[in-house]
Parts: C-alpha cells; sequence; structure tokens
C-alpha cells in the first residue's frame, strides 16, 4: 500500500491525516526530556522518565482561509527502561472551517527505541470522528554505526523498507541535536524513520536560531533554571519537489522539553504550549 496523500480540505475530512501523522512525528521528536541543572556544556544529552501534556490552538498568527478554529490536546509519557525507552502519547485535534463543517482526529502512538540506536518498534493508531483511518505497526533495525537498516511493517500490510544512511530513531535524533546545539552548531540535517509513515524515514533539516538564557517566569518551575534552543525543523517527502512538507518550530529546553510548538501545515497552523509536565521514576527495575 503506498503512502496515504493530503486529500484537500474541501472534499473530504481527512485533511487531518497529514496534521495527525506530523503530530505524531513531532511528539516522538519533542516529547523528550534529560537530567540537566547546571549550565555547564552538554557532553551527552541523559534523558528522564516523564508526562507532559500540551494545549493545542490555531495560531492565530498565521491566518487560514479554510480553517475557522482548531483546538485539542497532546498527552505524553516517556519511561526510561535503561536499556530503551518507551513512549506512549494520545493526541486529538478538532477543526472547525469557516463553512461549519468540524472534524474530530484522535490518535494513539506507542513506541520502544533502544538506546544504541539499533532498534525500534512501533504501534499507530488514527481514527477520524471515530472511525480508524490508519493503522501502522511494525519493528525497524539500524547499524548503529552506520545508520543503514530496513523496517519491516505487519500492518496494514506485510512490507520491508530500506533505511538509508545516517537515519536515526526519535529519542536518539533528539539528544544528538540538542548535543549539537550545545557545541554551537547552526543546522543538523538527518533523515529520521518514527514508524508514522508508510514510506520509510523522512528527511529533515533542523536550522538551530537562537539559544535562550534560562527563564525564570516559566510556568514550569522544573524548567527555569534551563537555557534553551529555539529550533525550526522542516521535514521534505524523499520523492518530491525539494521544499519541505510543512515545518515545526519549538523551543527546547537543555533537558530536551519541548515548549511553545509552532506546526505550520501549510493550510493552517497549530500552536501547542506546555500546560502539564511532571518528572516519573524509571522502570529500570
Amino acid at each position: 500500500m503506498g503512502r496515504r496523500r493530503h486529500i484537500p480540505y474541501a472534499h473530504a475530512p481527512l485533511l487531518i491525516e497529514r496534521p495527525i501523522r506530523v503530530m505524531q512525528r513531532l511528539v516522538a521528536l519533542a516529547a523528550l526530556a534529560a537530567i540537566l541543572t547546571l549550565p555547564a556544556p552538554l557532553q551527552a544529552a541523559s534523558l528522564i522518565s516523564h508526562r507532559a501534556g500540551y494545549r493545542l490552538s490555531l495560531d492565530s498568527t498565521r491566518p487560514s482561509q479554510d480553517v475557522e478554529s482548531a483546538t485539542g490536546a497532546m498527552f505524553y509519557e516517556v519511561v526510561d527502561h535503561c536499556e530503551g525507552w518507551t513512549v506512549q502519547q494520545r493526541f486529538s485535534l478538532q477543526l472547525v472551517s469557516r463553512s461549519g463543517q468540524a472534524y474530530e482526529m484522535t490518535s494513539d502512538y506507542v513506541t520502544w527505541e533502544e538506546k544504541d540506536g539499533s532498534r525500534f518498534r512501533f504501534r499507530l493508531r488514527q481514527a477520524s470522528d471515530g472511525t480508524v483511518v490508519q493503522m501502522l505497526i511494525g519493528e525497524a533495525r539500524l547499524d548503529p554505526a552506520t545508520g543503514q537498516g530496513e523496517a519491516h511493517y505487519t500492518a496494514p500490510d506485510q512490507q520491508t523498507i530500506a533505511l538509508p544512511r545516517g537515519t536515526m530513531f526519535p529519542m536518539l535524533h533528539t539528544r544528538r541535536l540538542l548535543e549539537a546545539a550545545e557545541r554551537g552548531a547552526r543546522v543538523f540535517p538527518a533523515p529520521i524513520f518514527d514508524g508514522t509513515e508508510e514510506d520509510g524515514a523522512r528527511e529533515t533539516n533542523t536550522v538551530i536560531i537562537a539559544r535562550l538564557a534560562p527563564d525564570a517566569s516559566h510556568a514550569q518551575p522544573k524548567l527555569r533554571a534551563l537555557p534553551s534552543f529555539r529550533v525550526r525543523i522542516a521535514f521534505f517527502d524523499p520523492q518530491g519537489s525539494g521544499q519541505p512538507e510543512y515545518e515545526v518550530g519549538i523551543r527546547y529546553f537543555a533537558n530536551g522539553v519541548a515548549d511553545d510548538l509552532r506546526m505550520d501545515f501549510g493550510e493552517f497552523a497549530v500552536r501547542g504550549d506546555l500546560v502539564e509536565y511532571e518528572e516519573r521514576p524509571d522502570g529500570c527495575n
């Protein structure tokens, strides 16, 4: 089965299918946390178990001709199991068009990622107005030295797809991105595989825009002492024209927690604000 293509808003409620896939990818990239309490240079980002909740809304700074309102929530939990990470994420988004049509999309996303970057298991279930529209299940393996490997899908169909050299799974990608930002890098290109697409890895290019000083007024007390990085990630279709399919702006704290999300889907843009944050015990025992 080929990759699901975007359907224009005026033609079907599956407009949301593209935002859903992007949100899953964003969750896999953004839902990370690390132990870092001192402003010393990062040698290796260390990720901790936590829960986070985001409030989603239409970005008023990016007017849309088709979408009147967008509201929703994204909930995420990551647990460090010493040899790997598990991620569980739930997402819902309600869109109302300027003609008054309303659509609701929901998704559940579960992954396991080996810390050495060698193995990744994934399951993604997406629904539109209560009807399941996509189910992706499978496992991927990479050579940690080269980032080359393959992904094997068991749903919706049995298929195996090659993953190009340099591919990273989501948790390792964010860890490497934070390390690059701390070193002063300005760009960070890499293919990412997260199991939210039927055709394998997605090419990305991250621009590290600025390093921000600690914000003593931030709503989450445990983040107030941490510096942060403002980045913009562009996602590309490997078979496309070279122009980004969509772009995501993120404020990453030095511990990997993401806030101030801006998700530009072309037809409209959604912002995500961190409203809940709780560190969780590890699952190593």
